[in-house]
């Protein structure tokens, strides 16, 4: 029996992802990539992440108080959009907007060199790839993803607050009250740990397919789209568990 080839893949990227980590701990980083993909894994995504934090948090809200204050309970519009967004909707629409922006630059960069045979050429210099290239974006997506995931949080919650007392008279001290009512001590830290989670997901499942890209420049486009699939579904599939383990 045949192994489908998006199984192995999935199988070398994990090889490949445990090498990376292995090489982080042992401090072998090349630095002057590590600050490029900071800046794109960071800066690079901040405008994308703010403005998806401002509609998520105004549309979320929009919903839930109009029903909430039909109820006669908008008081608690600002603790009810707190715990969605710190214990689900900021991690998982995070790691969506990475996976679109960085996750498909990571695999489209590394299945262009592994095509025009650049990996080769590293490789032939006696340095290694996975240190080289995998580690820097690996290292970079764990640092920024919490970022993100705190930024687009604190945006969603402000855009919150604001059409809230804009559309429903809810005034902003009832607002964040609630937050802080209903927030628990714990729910911060578990969403930055989802995200940290994703960002290693991420970066692991990009590089992973860009590096095992066989054939021609097409085969560039295919392993991208393959990469973006693969990386939501796990992250799905992942975001169930951390759930169930962090909130259940």
């Amino acid at each position: 029996m045949k192994i489908p080839r998006w199984l192995r893949r999935l199988g070398t990227s994990l090889v490949i992802g445990g090498q990376a980590v292995n090489a982080t701990a042992r401090g072998r980083i090349n630095r002057i990539e590590l600050s490029d993909q900071l800046i794109e894994a960071g800066p690079g995504s901040f405008l994308i992440v703010l403005i998806t934090g401002i509609a998520a948090g105004t549309v979320f809200n929009i919903q839930v108080a109009a029903e909430l204050s039909r109820q006669g309970v908008g008081s608690q519009v600002g603790g009810l959009l707190a715990i969605g967004m710190a214990r689900e909707i900021a991690p998982l629409l995070t790691a969506t907007l990475l996976t679109g922006k960085v996750a498909t630059a990571y695999a489209a960069q590394l299945g262009t060199m592994k095509v025009t045979e650049q990996i080769d050429a590293i490789t032939m210099l006696r340095t290694d790839p996975v240190e080289y290239l995998v580690v820097p974006r690996l290292i970079a997506m764990v640092v920024m993803a919490p970022v993100h995931c705190l930024l687009f949080f604190c945006v969603a919650l402000w855009s919150g607050q604001i059409s809230s007392t804009a559309l429903y008279q809810i005034p902003p001290g009832v607002f964040w009250e609630s937050v802080r009512e209903w927030l628990s001590f714990t729910d911060l830290p578990f969403m930055l740990i989802k995200s940290l989670v994703f960002g290693l997901q991420i970066s692991i499942l990009a590089c992973g397919w860009g590096l095992t890209t066989r054939g021609g420049p097409k085969e560039v486009g295919t392993s991208t789209t393959g990469a973006v699939v693969m990386t939501l579904v796990t992250v799905a599939l992942m975001d169930v568990c951390l759930t169930q383990v962090l909130f259940g």
